[in-house]
């Protein structure tokens, strides 16, 4: 069941998906329909699930669902990684590698492997002051609060 993402709880389950590059306005129309179609057809055990999505800086799709109603499954997780690599396909950009690191240049962001991130720490090219993406945060309530925040307050701050 598709639902207005501002709508969802904080305690809503979140996935964070990190493009390697912004997606283009034809590609961020299709994707917005795509995702409505998957999300109003996705079950758990055959019950809907309540969840909805957000596209951030046309290159972060997250994915909400409030597990009150019904919960996430294996095989609905399944399915919702199953869809991300449709994407990834069809689009021909990187959603599902984790070891990259998504940061902002002013208004850019920028997209490093997490190995050329922790060189430009070291070079003090990237500082504790350095808004990055925490792809860690568990429900909708961290990724409102703690998603965007300084590397000093993510698990990036190891590397500074």
């Amino acid at each position: 069941m598709l639902v207005d993402f501002k709508t969802l709880p904080d305690n809503s389950r979140v996935w964070i998906y990190q493009a390697n590059r912004s997606f283009t306005a034809t590609e961020l129309e299709e994707i917005n329909a795509e995702l409505k179609d998957f999300i109003s057809e996705w079950t758990a055990h055959g019950s809907e699930l309540k969840a909805g999505f957000e596209i951030r800086y046309n290159r972060f799709i997250v994915l909400a669902l409030d597990q009150a109603v019904t919960a996430a499954s294996g095989c609905s997780i399944d399915a919702s990684v199953h869809f991300i690599q449709h994407l990834e396909k069809k689009y021909n950009v990187t959603l599902l590698d984790k070891m990259n690191v998504s940061y902002k240049q002013g208004d850019y962001i920028a997209y490093k492997p997490l190995t050329d991130f922790k060189k430009m720490a070291k070079e003090k090219a990237v500082s504790k002051n350095t808004i990055v993406f925490n792809h860690l945060v568990a429900n909708k309530g961290e990724y409102l609060e703690h998603w965007e925040v300084p590397a000093s307050e993510s698990w990036h701050s190891r590397f500074m």
